[in-house]
């Protein structure tokens, strides 16, 4: 199998700092009502000819993300637990050079931190007209337990969705999945099928979390899942359970955390 690195992850080492134009007077482009819920939405008119990013920092942590023209608005998580954050909006002045031109500080109270891995965000867009949480609904009505709800959409995706070599091979800049287009096209690469199962397990109200990092079991920069059941996070790796259902290889859902190495949640 072959993936994508993203180029999300360790953009900031890349980053040359222009002088500052002005940190934010207003916070009409930062939205807080979804804070009680873990997630900042971002309302920042960008220019179609200007890169542009956002970063959300806590401590030394760092998480960045493109933003498109073509969004009015996007939803970010605050997933690096209660706190303080920065949140910056840089411009690209050229290569590698960005500047700040928005800035704010919120602080993060959350009793549950859980509830961060139950929303719709960026990378794990979903809402409850699409055809995943619809199927997600279906695919669980008679189930008992979030344990069988969890197996019933694992099972589908697994036996469903096919890996997308062709994309996978493609050079991929702030790629994005696409629930409803994996879902109708079948296929996708390791980043879809995270988002994909994620999705469907947020719509019905179980934890899910959207792992970047490296695996045991794959050779490139990978993407899987960690899901929220009887009270502790499990591994679960639905892109290499479809390669191995594909083969004949036998294997279970929950995977030995052990072989995984996490660089980035969501």
């Amino acid at each position: 199998m072959r993936s994508v690195v993203f180029a999300i992850v360790g953009l900031f080492a890349l980053l040359m700092w222009a002088p500052a134009v002005q940190a934010a007077s207003s916070e009409d482009w930062l939205d807080l009502e979804q804070m009680d819920r873990g997630v900042i939405v971002i309302k920042y008119d960008v220019k179609a000819d200007v890169k542009t990013k956002l970063m959300i920092a806590k401590g030394q942590d760092k998480y960045t993300y493109g933003l498109s023209p073509d969004k009015r608005q996007e939803a970010f998580p605050l997933q690096m637990g209660n706190g303080n954050y920065k949140i910056t909006v840089l411009e690209q002045v050229g290569g590698t050079k960005y500047k700040p031109v928005k800035e704010a500080d919120v602080t993060l109270r959350l009793a549950n931190g859980g509830q961060v891995f139950l929303n719709s965000i960026q990378n794990i867009h979903w809402n409850e007209g699409d055809k995943a949480a619809q199927l997600a609904k279906k695919l669980t009505q008679s189930a008992s337990s979030d344990e069988k709800k969890v197996q019933a959409i694992y099972d589908y995706i697994v036996g469903t969705i096919r890996y997308d070599e062709a994309l996978a091979a493609r050079e991929l800049t702030d790629y994005l999945p696409d629930i409803n287009r994996t879902l109708s096209g079948q296929k996708g690469m390791c980043y879809d099928y995270a988002s994909l199962f994620a999705s469907m397990l947020r719509s019905i109200d179980i934890p899910a979390k959207l792992v970047m990092g490296t695996s045991d079991y794959v050779d490139v920069y990978h993407a899987w899942n960690e899901v929220f059941l009887n009270g502790q996070w499990v591994t679960i790796d639905t892109t290499v359970d479809a390669s191995w259902k594909s083969s004949g290889t036998a294997f279970q859902m929950v995977k030995d955390a052990s072989h995984y190495t996490a660089a980035k949640y969501y």
